[in-house]
């Protein structure tokens, strides 16, 4: 964890809402922003793995060194539950934090869903949550705080989309299309608000080794010592690094940088031949 920066800390007047909290980088989010002065609003489907989150994130506030009581006392953590795949789920959010009065200044979308299976072998219902939680959701939770950030001259947007926005591989196909769509409309929403005191920042991990990723253990190993797979605390300190820089977009992992040019001028024969071969992996 790093050390709380006094000329960065937000004396926990404002607040940082984070998707997919409950595990994962959803949960380093959550705690990094609170060791950071942001008061936390922690949103998942799971109840106890958000109760979790909620713990360890307070436990790392009443670790901060040179934390005055008053700063202490201030901090708040507002957990809700929620089924980020519901078509009502960011107007069912956004209503809580305006019934409780919070002042959105920092919106991380970063719950996510993937599958390894081809598009016809994915069942409608996986398709239908993966477009849910990728798009609509993030796109109508932009939609609902962008606003009050406007008005109050300051806010950042974090969206989580990924290398594979660039290309649709075989067997996470919707994934990476989702993300595309994630990538296209954090640049639009990015451009409008020039010079509104309000960023948009897209991150393009490639491989993290979370749960998300669904790799054997040998696999993950063998990501890990290649360096194509990086820890997830490297990518929440790079990816909100880059936010409150209030740069465009962050792509942690030199491998990536240096694979990028070659996945976009694949050949759909030599990517299908790659499908077949690692299918029986997936």
């Amino acid at each position: 964890m790093e050390i709380m920066k006094k000329k960065e800390f937000g004396k926990y007047e404002k607040y940082a809402l984070v998707t997919g909290a409950a595990s994962g980088m959803g949960r380093l989010y959550t705690i990094r922003l609170a060791t950071m002065g942001y008061n936390v609003i922690p949103v998942d489907i799971n109840k106890e793995g958000l109760d979790q989150t909620c713990s360890m994130a307070k436990d790392a506030v009443m670790a901060l060194e040179g934390l005055d009581t008053d700063a202490r006392g201030r901090f708040r953590m507002l957990p809700l539950v929620q089924d980020l795949s519901l078509r009502e789920a960011a107007e069912q959010v956004f209503q809580k934090t305006e019934a409780e009065g919070c002042k959105v200044e920092v919106l991380v979308n970063n719950a996510g869903i993937m599958y390894c299976k081809g598009i016809a072998e994915t069942a409608e219902r996986k398709l239908e949550l993966i477009m849910a939680v990728h798009m609509t959701t993030p796109l109508m939770l932009c939609r609902k705080y962008v606003n009050g950030m406007k008005e109050r001259g300051c806010g950042y947007i974090l969206n989580i989309s990924s290398l594979a926005a660039w290309m649709s591989w075989p067997g996470i196909g919707m994934y990476g299309n989702t993300k595309r769509f994630v990538k296209d409309y954090s640049r639009e929403l990015r451009i409008e608000c020039q010079k509104t005191g309000v960023s948009v920042t897209n991150a393009y991990f490639g491989a993290v080794d979370t749960p998300l990723v669904p790799l054997r253990d040998d696999l993950r190993k063998l990501a890990r010592g290649l360096t194509v797979m990086i820890r997830p605390e490297k990518a929440v300190s790079r990816a909100l690094r880059a936010t409150f820089n209030r740069r465009r977009g962050v792509m942690p992992g030199l491998v990536n940088w240096i694979f990028l040019p070659f996945i976009i001028i694949l050949p759909d024969c030599l990517l299908g031949w790659i499908y077949r071969k690692v299918k029986k992996y997936l």
